[in-house]
């Protein structure tokens, strides 16, 4: 890890402001004064601001109930956005894993863990998301045959995936998918000749939505849920 970018991550201090510091000789590695904010940082190095020793940051993973009317942006100047209801340091270097709709509901991760970031979102890993959809007409058992097969999705060359349904009611059913097309699961019911009303995201991977968190609140993951 580059030195400026430690010591934004382990302070209070901006990547700007980290720099300033560096250069000022107020940073020792291992001992000696290092002004070059760009060095790269072993993970065993002993790193000291003004004499306080400084540790490299934990990777941070988290998990957010996302409400509608909330982006999954770092910013926006009409809408809020997610990064709004985390009370954390550095927020500023997280990362969504996997965006929400506006309007769409539901589980939302977020890690600076970029190794991490990638694997959850690859499509060559095939990691399943589970929906729950509100519809506008009834399923027919036409419409749940074609989802299972593939969909065509227009602008598409190929079929989406098979997705997996279960049938709650007539009109709400719960879709698992392991692609992350635009839109996939609106543009597949659209597709098949229903209409989305409501969508709520509860799983991906092996991570499922925390119950008792309420829209807005957020939790770490534990071990077993960062493992995937």
């Amino acid at each position: 890890m580059r030195l400026d970018k430690l010591l934004s991550q382990a302070t209070v201090f901006t990547r700007s402001q980290a720099k300033i510091h560096i250069k000022k000789g107020k940073v020792k590695v291992d001992g000696d004064v290092v002004k070059n904010p760009a060095q790269h940082i072993s993970d065993n190095a002993n790193v000291e601001y003004m004499g306080v020793s400084i540790s490299k940051p934990k990777l941070r993973y988290i998990m957010l109930n996302k409400p509608a009317g909330v982006v999954c942006a770092n910013k926006d100047k009409d809408h809020p956005t997610v990064f709004d209801s985390l009370f954390v340091p550095n927020v500023e270097s997280l990362h969504v894993a996997g965006r929400l709709d506006i309007d769409t509901t539901g589980l939302v991760l977020l890690t600076d863990d970029g190794q991490w970031l990638h694997q959850i979102t690859s499509p060559k890993h095939n990691h399943r998301k589970v929906y729950q959809v509100d519809l506008d007409t009834d399923i027919t058992e036409k419409q749940i045959r074609i989802l299972s097969e593939g969909v065509q999705l227009k602008a598409e060359k190929e079929r989406s995936k098979p997705a997996q349904i279960e049938v709650i009611n007539k009109t709400k059913i719960r879709i698992a998918i392991s692609e992350g097309k635009y839109h996939q699961v609106k543009r597949m019911m659209a597709a098949v000749g229903n209409h989305v009303i409501k969508l709520h995201r509860e799983k991906v991977a092996n991570i499922m939505l925390d119950d008792t968190l309420a829209e807005g609140q957020w939790r770490d993951l534990d071990a077993l849920e960062i493992k995937l």
